[in-house]
């Protein structure tokens, strides 16, 4: 509830550090690595402020290192979703009641344990549980969600703070922001630990209660968020932590009538059949739901032949391989003019060369592992039909092995056909396929680019003539929620460019914005009459 204003506290980006040989926070984050490789954790869910272990343990083992165990988490069951949804409901009139102000300190509390003591604890739990390298953990586990965290309470006393701009005389309107009525779920994915902490924490600020699930392969860094919103602050059964299968706790949850709403990133299948059974469901609740998912990307670099070959060989490299390919936002099909396809081809090629590839703990390597086992086989199976296609060349890259760890090698498809199974599907991971089109056949591949995949998440063009930015901007405008001009067609930043696609790619409710906060109130508006009328008549009504 909304109970006076203040000031948001001054918010800028987290500075990224950049683990350079010899720095500083190079010597902490290897301290906390080696520190988690030489212990196991056991990994409890939280219910209502409790750990709950089953004895049904599962393993953690790393992507890269698949004979290690880092750790064992306890599996629940249906019961178990139950629970939390009891405690969370239970949790509810207090933290909803709870001064915003208050809500708002847990957080900003989170956010600087994580940038201080917490951040190479979790940055490490990040790199050798999901595979990312020092950088990538960097922007995501340190950074983003930092940035989540504070950048939501600025929007929080924004929204606040909006109040109806006329009050006539003797009146006073106002809005108040209320928290949704019952529990929020949030599902959240292996790629990010920003995203599978911001999901959660975003509808809690808002002074709603969750139960959160995420996936399994980001157990191992859940784990250490959960340990910092805990020892900032945030009251029992606030956010609730469970780890069970997917299905059944969907069983549990979009049945219960106090069901309020999803905060959801991952497959656009899974959304999909989120959004049709809480439809078939839609007379159970007591209030109708708030669905909100980012889902999948087939996302593109459209190059022109007034391009920068330097330029695009980077954006292409950097959007297309960094974390192995596995972001919602990742480069997976290009197009590029006939002209400058020499030029970008050689420098990629030069640059891919270089590419070291390997587990996380040397940081000489750019390229780590897929997240698991049936990420890396249906990765195989796509490159083994690309191999076996004479339509198409592979250029770079082509191999995998997975007798250590899941190592996919960065991979770059050069297919005549635009239509091509993968400038079509979502692979999600390091396979990349260009298309090089003819000079004069810009327009058209424009509307190749639009009508090519079901998605819409994220696109770039790379082009020195401002007409042709132009041109493609306007042609390409629903077909990216995030469009890059000149740029990768990844790296989204908090504040900066809020997150989100459109038609397959989700809901568009731009996490990093005001505008997904919003989804998690209900507001009222409240009229107050300081001098009431004490007669039914009006004015018209009397005689002449």
């Amino acid at each position: 509830m909304s109970k006076g204003f203040f000031t948001a506290p001054e918010v800028v980006n987290e500075p990224v550090l950049n683990y350079a040989p010899g720095s500083k926070e190079r010597k902490l984050l290897k301290e906390a690595i080696a520190a988690a490789y030489a212990r196991q954790l056991d990994i409890p869910m939280f219910i209502g402020g409790k750990e709950i272990r089953t004895g049904n343990t599962k393993e953690v083992r790393p992507p890269h290192n698949h004979q290690q165990v880092l750790a064992h988490y306890h599996y629940g069951e249906k019961q178990h979703v139950q629970d939390a949804s009891e405690a969370a409901l239970k949790a509810k009139e207090q933290w909803e009641s709870l001064s915003w102000e208050h809500r708002a300190s847990i957080f900003l509390k989170a956010a600087d344990l994580i940038a201080g003591p917490y951040r190479y604890q979790l940055n490490a739990a990040t790199m050798i549980g999901q595979s990312k390298n020092a950088y990538q953990a960097e922007i995501d586990s340190a950074c983003e969600i930092v940035d989540f965290l504070r950048f939501n309470v600025k929007y929080m006393a924004e929204i606040y703070a909006q109040q109806p701009p006329i009050s006539p005389r003797g009146t006073w309107n106002r809005v108040e922001q209320r928290p949704l009525e019952g529990f929020v779920f949030a599902l959240t994915p292996f790629n990010f630990t920003a995203i599978a902490g911001n999901l959660p924490a975003s509808a809690a600020l808002m002074g709603n209660v969750v139960v959160w699930k995420p996936a399994d392969t980001q157990i191992y860094s859940a784990h250490v968020l959960m340990k910092v919103f805990r020892e900032a602050g945030l009251p029992d059964g606030v956010i609730n932590l469970i780890f069970v299968n997917g299905p059944e706790a969907g069983d549990v949850i979009f049945n219960h009538p106090d069901f309020a709403g999803i905060h959801f990133t991952g497959s656009t299948k899974v959304f999909q059949e989120i959004w049709k059974t809480v439809g078939q469901n839609i007379d159970k609740y007591r209030s109708y739901p708030r669905i909100v998912g980012e889902t999948g990307g087939k996302d593109f670099i459209l190059v022109h032949a007034s391009a920068d070959a330097e330029v695009a060989s980077t954006a292409i490299l950097r959007g297309a391989f960094e974390y192995q390919g596995q972001k919602c936002s990742a480069a997976s099909r290009v197009y590029i003019a006939k002209s400058v396809w020499p030029a970008v081809k050689e420098l990629m090629l030069r640059d891919l060369a270089t590419f070291k590839m390997g587990p996380v703990e040397d940081f000489r390597n750019f390229i780590n592992a897929v997240i698991d086992e049936k990420s890396f086989d249906k990765l195989a199976k796509a490159i083994d039909e690309a191999k076996n296609n004479p339509d198409l060349d592979i250029i770079a890259g082509g191999n995998y092995d997975k007798s250590v760890g899941y190592f996919i090698e960065p991979t770059v498809i050069v297919t005549k056909d635009p239509f091509y199974l993968t400038m079509c599907e979502e692979l999600f991971g390091p396979v990349l396929t260009v298309h090089v089109y003819e000079d004069q056949e810009f327009e058209e591949t424009l509307k190749i680019i639009n009508k090519t995949s079901i998605y819409a998440l994220t696109g770039a063009v790379i082009a020195q003539d401002r007409y042709v930015i132009e041109q493609a901007s306007a042609a390409l405008r629903n077909a990216a929620g995030n469009f890059y001009i000149n740029d990768k067609c990844t790296g989204a930043v908090v504040g900066q460019q809020p997150f989100g696609g459109a038609r397959g790619s989700g809901t568009n409710d731009k996490a990093g914005s005001m505008i997904n906060l919003l989804r998690w109130v209900s507001p009222r508006t409240i009229k107050e009459n300081f001098d009431p009328p004490k007669d039914y008549r009006y004015p018209f009504l009397e005689e002449e």
